[in-house]
């Protein structure tokens, strides 16, 4: 049987739903629907005339003719992906589309100033970013690469750090350090309200600090727990709390005043960023672009 050139494509969504088990994150994937995955899929099992995979109300698990068929195309497409991909040398604006994963504070403070910069060099090449705390398996949920501080990067990975080091700081409004002063040490702060998140592993974030007997990490009296930056910066410019963070998160606030920090002498300094990506795979030019460009404007330093 001759394969259509639609069927392709076909294969692409087939082998996006054989890697996650799950038509939502396909489609995330492949940048369209989980309707478009799962008519696809219809369409190619109708064609073929085999069942590829079992889906029910809670799982999609793979037939034993669609283990057999995704073994048989992997390679194959993957060989077609990177020859499509080596011919970006040949054009005069390449084009592409890359998914990236990257903390939630270094989505805020490394990607904005330089996505600007790189929409005009490259307006062909899109690129997806899910801003997210939490551990994911790049490969296996099909992002070409992820950004992470560098002590949280696998180490099957390659990975190019692309921002100086961080120092971690605990800030507040002024209007909460007028109501409940301004704690002098890190044990000060049992005797403050304090803004907390969590682990990519769902624990509870302890402070880290660093003082005349080295560093050491602690627990916090918590009273807020969110998982969402932006809302965590809200409430402590409101003086709802002490928040604690890298410092490049707090630094437009304390420009203007809204946010001073203290424990300044105590703050801690860890290593920066890291763009990281899979050695099993080629690398897109999109995103060899993309790590050059953050390396060129440096928003963190380097």
């Amino acid at each position: 049987m001759s394969v259509a050139r639609s069927q392709l494509t076909d294969f692409t969504y087939f082998l996006a739903i054989a890697r996650h088990r799950n038509f939502r994150l396909a489609g995330l994937e492949m940048g369209v629907s989980p309707s478009a995955i799962s008519h696809a899929l219809k369409g190619l099992e109708a064609k073929l005339g085999v069942r590829l995979v079992n889906r029910t109300n809670r799982s999609v698990t793979l037939t034993a003719a669609g283990e057999e068929f995704r073994d048989s195309i992997e390679v194959p497409l993957k060989d077609i992906d990177q020859a499509v991909e080596r011919l970006n040398k040949h054009r005069d604006s390449p084009q592409g589309r890359i998914r990236i994963n990257a903390q939630v504070d270094a989505a805020h403070t490394i990607l904005p100033p330089v996505l600007a910069l790189y929409a005009e060099r490259y307006p062909e090449i899109k690129i997806e970013i899910e801003a997210t705390d939490r551990l994911v398996d790049i490969t296996h949920e099909g992002f070409d690469a992820g950004i992470r501080v560098s002590g949280t990067v696998p180490e099957d990975m390659v990975a190019q750090r692309i921002s100086g080091d961080l120092r971690w700081i605990v800030a507040g409004a002024p209007a909460y350090f007028e109501r409940f002063g301004i704690p002098q040490t890190p044990s000060d702060l049992k005797n403050h309200r304090c803004i907390n998140g969590r682990l990519g592993d769902g624990r509870i974030y302890q402070w880290e600090f660093e003082g005349p007997e080295g560093e050491f990490s602690m627990s916090v009296p918590t009273q807020f727990v969110l998982n969402d930056r932006p809302t965590m910066l809200a409430m402590t410019l409101a003086g709802s709390g002490l928040m604690y963070c890298v410092e490049p998160v707090f630094s437009p606030y304390l420009k203007g005043g809204g946010i001073q920090i203290v424990l300044e002498e105590w703050a801690a300094r860890g290593e920066g960023y890291q763009i990281y990506y899979s050695s099993r795979r080629q690398v897109p030019l999109g995103l060899r672009l993309l790590i050059d460009l953050i390396r060129e404007v440096r928003p963190l330093g380097l």
